[in-house]
This record gives structure tokens, sequence and C-alpha cells, in this order.
């Protein structure tokens, strides 16, 4: 079979990190994957920050918490990595773009060895002023909405098969 097609197939998110830092040129590697995706009309609208500093992401996270009223454990999963993709509001393609960015990072994270998980939080909570905050500290612009983020590290064990539930259908 295909080693991309294998690499696919393969792919399991993550909830479960090891205390290891993920380098700085795989970061880079993941966001040139994630500058890579489509994006309608080929606008490009989004921005991507990744965020490497452990302290800086609980921040986050603990801002997220009140923002929803989460649980107080709430920790975005305490990845060594957190990348944020970021949209103009005011883009017609805005979430979809990301998504598809998202799912470049997550291929990306696969192939390189390391795990990942979709953190969906931010895009409910990204306008609360305690969030806003530290979103523009981070480089957030304001015209911006966060539309997905990843958290990624090293995979503390190894998923176990994903059970598939949906089915498709071809019609000749």
């Amino acid at each position: 079979m295909n080693s991309f097609i294998q690499l696919i197939l393969n792919r399991r998110t993550c909830r479960a990190f090891s205390e290891k830092d993920v380098c700085e040129s795989d970061v880079k590697q993941i966001l040139d994957c994630a500058l890579s995706s489509p994006s309608g009309m080929n606008l490009q609208t989004w921005s991507f920050i990744a965020i490497m500093n452990r302290e800086k992401i609980q921040q986050l996270a603990q801002a997220v918490r009140k923002a929803l009223n989460r649980d107080e454990n709430y920790n975005m999963y305490n990845p060594s990595v957190l990348i944020l993709t970021t949209n103009d509001k005011e883009s017609r393609f805005r979430e979809v773009d990301n998504a598809c960015a998202m799912e470049n990072i997550y291929l990306s994270c696969e192939a390189l060895g390391l795990g990942c998980v979709w953190i969906n939080q931010l895009k409910d909570c990204y306008d609360v002023p305690e969030v806003r905050k530290i979103l523009t500290e981070l480089g957030v612009p304001e015209n911006h909405g966060v539309y997905g983020s990843a958290a990624i590290g090293y995979k503390l064990q190894e998923s176990s098969p994903k059970q598939i539930k949906a089915t498709y259908k071809i019609v000749k």
C-alpha cells in the first residue's frame, strides 16, 4: 500500500503527551505543511501561531476554562506545543480553510512521530476579554478568530485501532 495512504489510515488522535519537548525544526515543518493547505480562492486569509511555552499554553487554557466554565483540571491535554489556526472573521472561507490546515497539521504530526489533538473550544470564546487579551499578546490579529488549535507532543502511548462507524457508497 502507498506509504502516504498508510499514514492517513494509521493517524489517530492523541490526548496524552509525554514531558519531552518538540523541537523547533519539527514545528517549522508542521507550519510549512499548514501554509501549504488549500484555501478558498487561494486567499490565504489565515495565520498560524505556534506556542512552544507550556506556561503560556496553560495561561491560555485557564482563560478558556473560565470563559467556558470548564472543569478546573482543563489544560488542553498539557501539550508541548499549541498551534493556533486563526483567520479573518470576515472571510467566508475561514472555518473550512482552517479545517484543511488542521488536517495538514494532523498528518504532518503523524509523519514526524508526534501526537496531535484538535482543541476546538477557542472558537466559542476568542473574543471573551480575558481570552482575547492573551491571544493579542500571542500575536493573534484583532480581526481574527481562532477556528481550531492543535495540541502537539510526543505520544505517551500508541492509540488503539480506530473503529470506523460511517460508510460510503459508490454510484456508477
